[in-house]
């Protein structure tokens, strides 16, 4: 016999954020079906490990960090189309993203970062920029870095900004183009109503133990407590928030179960929340969607004396099988050009070792792929991978030269937004240029 102690403990979670019956295609600007998907490397990832020149600047960075640099012949190389003379290479373990770049599928993003204004070493030195609260601190760089204000702590990111002015007040499904894999975050909460919508990437939604009309206990217990007339008013809102909730979770779980997808994806914690947004995003039309943006993660970066180069090996593994079978499933279903990735992550990791790990630094390299956007490029400019050098404020820690509101832009406009929900999206935008290559 269920208890109403056990059923209320069991449906609060899902009680708080009901899923809307998703019926009428919402309204939205711009093109076609757009969805943004934001994975990130939590912790703070080792960029200098990610992205190695492999030309004559690769015996700089092997001097730096001698007992974590990657021999130069391990480097996967990279194909890129507007670096002339220079060359790079991957990280060993990346294997997938290095062909994703080299058929011009992804792109690289050298040297990017939380910034106020455009900001160099120099003006650091003679204090004539401000600069973002707590740089080396995780959660403040964490926030920085999905909110794009990079100033204070907020409690809303670019990402629910951006869903706010692109999915029209009103929908239906409004309240539910935001959809986290990976828990709470800051990227995808609004600064209006939205709020993430927190599915498991293995599937589950909800009470999937409740079949209306079927003859088992535990789902005829169900159907009577929701049936109930109460008298209290707050407990009869809850009881119809539960019974909506349930039952829109039903047809969610019923269009993801409906998913013909037969890309194998890798049995990964990342590999897991990839294979569900593939499968979300199948499901558009069913839904009824027109704007996503999905969230992922991965952590364990924050190396500071852990094996840095066994632990990066296989993080930076998992984070390239997964990509690559998310292409792989656009491929799939046709949808490469309505779906971007990017990564993201605190901050960098400074050049030199510590002994066994590295601490933390600032401006990081980054992927952005799909959209139809143009692959193969190093984005942004890459630093002088020298201690003391122009673009180093400190113990290899790289000032960045692109801005996070840059790549943001970006992928906003082919997201489809006009020109104040970019500002609205972005406030600091109007201070730094275009980012060229996209």
């Amino acid at each position: 016999m269920l208890l109403r102690r056990s059923f209320l403990q069991a449906g609060a979670a899902a009680a708080l954020t009901p899923w809307p019956l998703m019926q009428a295609l919402a309204q939205t600007s711009g093109p076609g079906y757009r969805a943004l998907v934001c994975v990130f490397l939590f912790g703070g990832n080792d960029g200098n490990n990610t992205l190695v020149p492999v030309d004559a600047r690769w015996s700089d960075y092997q001097r730096a960090r001698p007992n974590l640099a990657i021999a130069r012949e391990a480097l996967l190389p990279l194909n890129l189309v507007n670096t002339g003379a220079e060359r790079y290479g991957l990280h060993p373990a990346m294997a997938g993203v290095q062909q994703l770049v080299n058929a011009g599928q992804a792109s690289v993003v050298a040297n990017i970062g939380a910034l106020l204004v455009p900001t160099t070493k120099a003006d650091i030195q003679n204090r004539r920029v401000p600069l973002p609260g707590n740089l080396y601190s995780h959660s403040d760089q964490q926030n920085a870095n999905q909110s794009a204000l990079a100033e204070a702590v907020s409690r809303h990111g670019w990402g629910g900004r951006l869903l706010e002015r692109s999915v029209a007040p009103g929908s239906t499904n409004r309240g539910y183009s935001a959809i986290s894999l990976a828990g709470g975050n800051i990227w995808q909460a609004g600064d209006q109503t939205l709020s993430p919508y927190r599915v498991s990437p293995g599937g589950q939604f909800g009470f999937d133990f409740y079949s209306p009309g079927s003859s088992d206990p535990l789902s005829q217990a169900v159907g009577t407590l929701l049936g109930e007339v109460r008298t209290d008013p707050f407990e009869q809102t809850w009881l119809n928030m539960v019974g909506r909730s349930i039952e829109n979770q039903r047809v969610l779980a019923a269009a993801v179960t409906s998913s013909t997808l037969t890309t194998a994806f890798p049995g990964t914690g990342l590999g897991q929340q990839l294979q569900m947004a593939a499968r979300l995003i199948q499901a558009q039309a069913q839904l009824g969607l027109s704007r996503q943006c999905f969230f992922c993660s991965i952590g364990g970066f924050d190396t500071h004396g852990d094996d840095q180069l066994q632990r990066q090996n296989e993080l930076l593994g998992e984070l390239s099988d997964a990509i690559a079978a998310f292409h792989a499933a656009l491929v799939e279903m046709n949808r490469v050009q309505e779906v971007g990735l990017f990564t993201a992550s605190d901050f960098n990791r400074n050049l030199p070792s510590n002994g066994a790990g590295t601490d933390h630094a600032w401006g990081n390299h980054h992927l952005v792929m799909g959209g139809g956007l143009p692959g193969g490029r190093l984005l942004g400019r890459f630093p002088q991978l020298l201690i003391n050098g122009p673009d180093d404020l400190g113990q290899g820690t790289w000032v960045p030269s692109t801005a996070n509101e840059q790549l943001g832009v970006e992928l906003a406009r082919w997201f489809g937004a006009d020109a104040p929900t970019l500002a609205a999206s972005f406030p600091h935008a109007a201070a730094f240029p275009r980012l060229q290559g996209l």
